[in-house]
């Protein structure tokens, strides 16, 4: 499917238009319509979390249990002890996904995670969220990488990625697999980066939720270990436990 959007979007972007142009100068508004195309088969998967278009993302795992996946996002923080704390009580292991410069900066507070039977995992060096879409190969390349080696720093080993904001462009996908890495999206998510508002996110979240749900969530906001608990306390109720599933369970439809 990549390789036919981007040979289509490449014809359609340059020999298509040209042509018209040049045979059938009346028909310039069929040219921009098949340029208008081109552009929106390319921008459609590269904005879109968890379209498939460009490359397979995993948004569930298989499971014959009612288990979920707790993966929390933009860590490690000030709030990491707390948050820490707060998982041990309810009795649950998630998987973070981290920012390297994050790490470097707070290498202890990835050695928790780690030390508390949590795993930890790639979101990029510098989480450029307004930009990640449209960086060069290069620039893709160097945000998996710096992150990927803090993590060793403090002996992890990233198998699996979230690109900042779910988006990713059409370098992201070869880069990954030339490393071993998978990409990883969500099942569900609560908007949790934005307000102050608990049940409020708990409600987005609790009603979407099935067996082999992949629940993405943040650290590092004021109220971010009580939406957490919220959340997990909720699912709890419902007969959910949590669980993080090897790389092998993964699978690109709920």
């Amino acid at each position: 499917m990549r390789t036919l959007i981007l040979a289509f979007a490449l014809g359609a972007s340059l020999i298509v238009p040209i042509l018209l142009l040049l045979m059938f100068p009346p028909w310039w508004p069929i040219a921009i319509g098949v340029l208008a195309l081109a552009h929106g088969l390319v921008l459609w998967p590269t904005l879109r979390p968890n379209s498939q278009w460009l490359g397979p993302v995993m948004t569930s795992f298989e499971t014959d249990s009612n288990e979920v996946w707790l993966t929390i996002d933009d860590g490690p923080t000030d709030d990491t002890p707390a948050l820490l704390d707060a998982l041990d009580a309810l009795g649950v292991k998630a998987t973070f996904f981290v920012k390297g410069v994050l790490v470097e900066q707070r290498p202890d507070f990835v050695s928790a995670m780690l030390a508390r039977g949590h795993s930890v995992e790639n979101h990029s060096q510098t989480h450029p969220s307004g930009a990640f879409w449209c960086l060069p190969p290069s620039s893709v390349a160097w945000q998996i990488d710096q992150c990927s080696a803090a993590l060793e720093m403090v002996g992890a080993r990233s198998r699996l990625f979230r690109a900042p904001v779910g988006m990713k462009n059409p370098f992201v996908h070869p880069i990954l697999t030339r490393r071993g890495i998978t990409i990883v999206g969500w099942s569900v998510r609560g908007f949790d980066s934005f307000g102050d508002d608990v049940q409020r996110v708990v409600q987005r979240i609790v009603p979407r939720v099935r067996s082999g749900s992949i629940v993405v969530m943040h650290q590092g906001r004021g109220f971010s270990v009580a939406c957490v608990t919220g959340v997990v306390r909720a699912l709890q109720a419902k007969g959910y436990s949590f669980v993080v599933p090897v790389p092998e369970r993964l699978k690109t439809k709920r």
